[in-house]
């Protein structure tokens, strides 16, 4: 009994301490946001606040391109193949941070870039996830991501949800409950009628957290309802590879997260594990008309290590898979990241990977009449084998072999880019 009353009071004591601890770390960076003149996020992010809940007001300007930016919401026109929308992004020059908050439109077709201004709109943010569905003519919904001061010594993490009604032209922000926890670097996808939100992270610079758990929200009643699914569940990580088939099965790759070794000193992780996410007859709680998390170990050439991917799937079933990060060194100071510019084809279905080599552009010819020609049988076989995908805009052409690894090593890079 005396024992445990002791530790009782040594845990007691360690925490008073660690509050001393956050209270002095406040403090300082008080005093230092203070000598740089920068304002308190709380108070930065407030400004973009609004009571109203929809735009009524939306232009829409023919524009140059966006500016150089990483970490932006994107998602292509859910009828209209030949438009893509993005969002919001970040920017580090060296020395500050800048946060996007502007929402922009792309006809692939035209070439035609578009700015859409509203006076009610998301807040400039980076990290957040958009996806979209063709109901009422079209509609975008966001959720989550962060912002960050232009020190990078403060952050906020968003939890709101948000719809944009092409019909319309409106945002318009959701107050729905019961929703995931603040948070950046989340995967979201959609299929039967709901969006799934799965992990991310929370790091406002003091203390830091990866997630594993699992909600979706109802298109129909606009509800969320945090998902207890069977089996065992992904580890905490952000920046995976997540992607919903035509049967509603939805598969995680990769992604990244790290935890605290010792004093200061964290140890990122970067996970090569896939798991598959199906309708089962029961949940966790043996509740009818759950979900089901199963570990699975897919086939072919897999991609190496990496988070931070680009990822996006065709009527085939086939994900498409481009770039990423993998840390490839890592001291108590420096963390060096490896970029990748591979393309990775993953069957949704068999759950078998295959590494693409784009063809170089043709040539135009230069053959002369008296030249040997291939016969057009030999054309064509060749062609069969070229073509992978083409869905009416867009025509994807492999050619032979498996090639090596591209990419460029960046220091102090990866922790950015694959994290979210």
């Amino acid at each position: 009994m005396g024992r445990k009353d002791k530790n009782k009071k040594k845990g007691k004591g360690a925490e008073k301490t660690s509050m001393k601890t956050d209270k002095k770390l406040v403090a300082k960076q008080k005093k230092l946001l203070a000598k740089l003149g920068e304002e308190d996020i709380e108070n930065i992010v407030a400004k973009y606040e609004t009571k109203d809940t929809k735009s009524s007001d939306l232009t829409e300007i023919v524009c140059p391109p966006p500016t150089a930016r990483v970490n932006v919401g994107i998602c292509a026109h859910p009828a209209d193949k030949e438009e893509i929308f993005i969002h919001g992004g970040e920017f580090f020059n060296g020395q500050q941070t800048v946060i996007y908050g502007d929402f922009y439109s792309y006809n692939v077709a035209k070439n035609e870039w578009k700015t859409l201004k509203s006076s009610i709109c998301p807040a400039p943010r980076s990290g957040h996830q958009m996806v979209s569905v063709a109901t009422d003519g079209g509609q975008i919904w966001l959720f989550g991501g962060e912002y960050a001061s232009p020190s990078q010594l403060q952050f906020y993490h968003f939890r709101d949800l948000w719809v944009y009604r092409m019909a319309k032209k409106q945002w318009e922000k959701l107050n729905a409950p019961n929703g995931p926890s603040a948070r950046s670097g989340h995967r979201m996808v959609v299929t039967r009628k709901k969006l799934f939100v799965f992990g991310g992270f929370h790091d406002n610079n003091a203390s830091y957290r990866y997630f594993n758990d699992l909600y979706a929200f109802s298109l129909e009643n606009y509800t969320w309802t945090k998902i207890e699914a069977a089996g065992t569940a992904p580890p905490a990580r952000s920046g995976c590879c997540m992607v919903a088939n035509t049967d509603g099965k939805i598969l995680i790759w990769g992604g990244y997260s790290k935890t605290n070794v010792k004093k200061e000193i964290d140890r990122g992780t970067t996970h090569t594990d896939m798991y598959t996410l199906a309708a089962d007859k029961q949940d966790a709680k043996g509740q009818a008309g759950g979900y089901k998390w199963t570990s699975v170990k897919p086939s072919g050439k897999k991609p190496a290590p990496r988070s931070g991917m680009a990822v996006a799937i065709a009527p085939n079933g086939k994900a498409y898979a481009f770039g990423g990060v993998m840390d490839t060194e890592e001291d108590e100071e420096d963390v060096r990241g490896l970029f990748s510019s591979e393309l990775h084809a993953l069957d949704t279905n068999a759950c078998t990977w295959r590494k693409l080599e784009l063809a170089a552009k043709a040539r135009k010819s230069t053959a002369k009449p008296t030249d040997v020609e291939m016969s057009e049988e030999e054309k064509q076989a060749i062609e069969a084998k070229k073509i992978v995908s083409d869905d009416g805009v867009f025509t994807m052409t492999v050619g032979g072999g498996s090639g090596g690894s591209s990419g460029s090593a960046s220091k102090n890079a990866s922790k950015a880019e694959g994290e979210r």
